[in-house]
Parts: C-alpha cells; structure tokens; sequence
C-alpha cells in the first residue's frame, strides 16, 4: 500500500474523508500538510471537522510517518480542515465541493462565481441565477470555494 492510501485508511477510520496532503514550505520549516474534511452534510452544507478529531488523527498518523516519513529531513506534521475558501486543484475537490460557491478563472481572465451543482466524468455544472453553465474541467485555470458573508 501507498502512503497515501494508508493514511486515508486512518482518515476514514475516524469518520472523515481525506481532502488532501500537500508538502509546504514556510519560512525554514518544511510542513506535511493533511487536509480533512467531514462526511456528514447537514441542511445540505458539509458539517466542520472539530479540533478534537484532528488531534486524534495527529496521534494515528504520526506512528506511521515515522516508519515512512513523506519527505527527507525535517518535517512537521500539521492536520485540520483545508478551510471554508480553499483551493480546488483536482476534480475529487470539486466533487466533494458540490452545492457551494465557487470562484473559476478561465482562459482569456474569463471570471466566472456560481455555484456548482453537479460533476459529471470531467464536465462542472454550475448554477448562476438559475442559468445553468457547463464547463469542462481541462479549463479550469484557477477555482476556490467561496463563503458569501
């Protein structure tokens, strides 16, 4: 098994669905990044993920970065939700992004802020005052969820 797949194993044995893993650098601290998200919706909006079970997933992933760290040297290991505005870089994020506001950059600065309703192969459904836009994944320059205050 990859490491990948092994800590998705852990992620789903605490009820809660990997969003990602990501290798950052800031500053001269080299983070290894996992992002979780929650599997239960409620009234139609993904409930949090609560800081106790982050801290439980901290505890089951460290044993098993020791016997495979994910880079060389120095790391620290840093776990939590990637955030209500996040980016969406693979079509699983936009899949686990249905029914929430989403910004899009397209080719030629095309802007585009709607909602996405469905994911279909590679084709976005999106719902803009009730107009309903078909894009295709491939161009997708840039996408973030964004919270409407």
């Amino acid at each position: 098994m990859s490491l990948q797949s092994d800590i998705n194993s852990l992620v789903e044995s605490v009820d809660l669905e990997l969003y990602d893993t990501t290798v950052v650098n800031e500053g001269e601290e080299t983070i290894y990044r996992v992002s979780v998200i929650s599997k239960t919706i409620e009234n139609g909006k993904r409930k949090g993920v609560s800081l106790d079970a982050c801290v439980e997933l901290t505890h089951l992933i460290s044993p098993l970065l020791d016997v495979t760290p994910p880079v060389s040297g120095d790391y620290r290991l840093e776990v939590g939700s990637p955030g209500i505005e996040r980016k969406l870089t693979t079509l699983d994020h936009f899949k686990k992004s249905i029914g929430e506001n989403i910004a899009l950059l397209l080719g030629e600065k095309k802007k585009l802020r709607a909602k996405l309703s469905n994911v279909v192969g590679k084709s976005l459904t999106f719902l803009k005052e009730e107009e309903e836009i078909i894009i295709a994944f491939d161009d997708v320059q840039k996408a973030k969820t964004y919270f409407e205050w």
